[in-house]
C-alpha cells in the first residue's frame, strides 16, 4: 500500500502535463492546421486555442510575406547569350490549408519551381530585354509563378531580378557596340546640323537675292570685318558685285564689237 500514493500522483502529475499541453498560443500571423486521428479538421488561430493531445495534431503556418533568394541560374538567351541570373521572390501563404495538404513542403516547391521559371522566361528574351526591360521580366515571371502556385494556397507578391552577369568578352562586345551606336547618332546629329544651315544660307541667299540694297549692305559689313581682323594689316580688300563689273566690260566695248541693230522688216 505504500506504493499507492506515488501512483496516484504520478497519475495527477501526467493529468496537469496532458492538460496544459492541450493550451496553445498562436499569434497573430499564425495559423495551426488541426487534424483529428489523420484527417484535417479544421484551420484555428490566432490565440489561445485547444488542442487535444494524441488525437489531434497541429501544423504552424507562418502567413507572414517570406523573402526568397533565388540561386543563380546559368541561362541561354534567344540571341545565344550565356548569362547567369539571380532573383528574389516575395510571396505568403493565404490558404493554410491547401499549402499543408496540397503540397509536401511548399518553400521547397516554390523555389524549384522559381528556379524553372526564371530559366524559362529569360530563355525567350534577348540579351537587350534582360538587361533594359527588366519590368516586364518580372512581371512575366511574376504571373506565372503566382498561377502555378494558387493550387497550393501561395500568393507570389513580386518578382525581382537582381544581377545578370556576362563574362569579359561580352562586355568588352557591348562596350563596343555602344561607342559603335553613339558614334552613329554624332553623325547623324552632324548632318542634321549641316542640311538646316544649307536650308538657312539658302534661304538668306534667296532673300539678299531680292533686295539689292541688302546685299550691298551685305557686302560693305564683309568689308568691314576683313579690314578690322588684323591690326597691323595695310591690305584693304574691296569685294565687287560680279554684275556691276559685267556692266563697266559692257560700257567699254568697242561699238564695232557691239552686235549690228536688226533690219527693218
Amino acid at each position: 500500500m505504500i506504493g499507492f500514493p506515488y501512483f496516484v500522483v504520478t497519475v495527477v502529475v501526467l493529468v496537469l502535463l496532458l492538460l496544459i499541453s492541450m493550451f496553445r498560443i498562436l499569434r497573430e500571423y499564425e495559423r495551426g492546421v488541426i487534424f483529428l486521428l489523420g484527417r484535417f479538421y479544421k484551420v484555428k488561430g490566432p490565440g489561445l486555442i485547444i488542442v487535444i493531445p494524441v488525437i489531434q495534431q497541429i501544423v504552424r503556418v507562418d502567413l507572414r510575406t517570406l523573402v526568397m533568394d533565388v540561386p543563380t541560374q546559368d541561362v541561354i538567351s534567344r540571341d545565344n547569350v550565356s548569362v547567369k541570373v539571380n532573383a528574389v521572390i516575395y510571396f505568403r501563404v493565404v490558404d493554410p490549408e491547401r499549402a499543408i495538404i496540397h503540397v509536401e513542403n511548399y518553400l521547397e516547391a516554390t523555389s524549384q519551381l522559381s528556379q524553372t521559371t526564371l530559366r524559362s522566361v529569360l530563355g525567350q528574351h534577348e540579351l537587350d530585354d534582360m538587361l533594359a526591360g527588366r519590368d516586364r521580366l518580372n512581371a512575366d515571371i511574376q504571373q506565372i509563378l503566382d498561377k502555378q502556385t494558387d493550387a497550393w494556397g501561395i500568393k507570389v507578391a513580386n518578382v525581382e531580378i537582381k544581377h545578370v552577369d556576362l563574362d569579359e568578352s561580352m562586355i568588352r562586345a557591348i562596350a563596343k557596340q555602344a561607342e559603335a551606336e553613339r558614334a552613329r547618332r554624332a553623325k547623324v546629329i552632324h548632318a542634321l546640323g549641316e542640311s538646316e544651315a544649307a536650308e538657312k544660307l539658302l534661304s538668306a541667299a534667296k532673300t539678299l537675292s531680292a533686295q539689292p540694297q541688302a546685299l550691298q549692305l551685305r557686302y560693305m559689313q564683309t568689308l568691314t570685318e576683313i579690314t578690322g581682323s588684323g591690326q597691323n594689316s595695310h591690305t584693304i580688300v574691296f569685294p565687287l558685285p560680279v554684275d556691276l563689273i559685267n556692266r563697266w566690260v559692257g560700257l567699254g566695248e568697242p561699238a564695232d564689237k557691239k552686235p549690228p541693230p536688226e533690219e527693218q522688216g
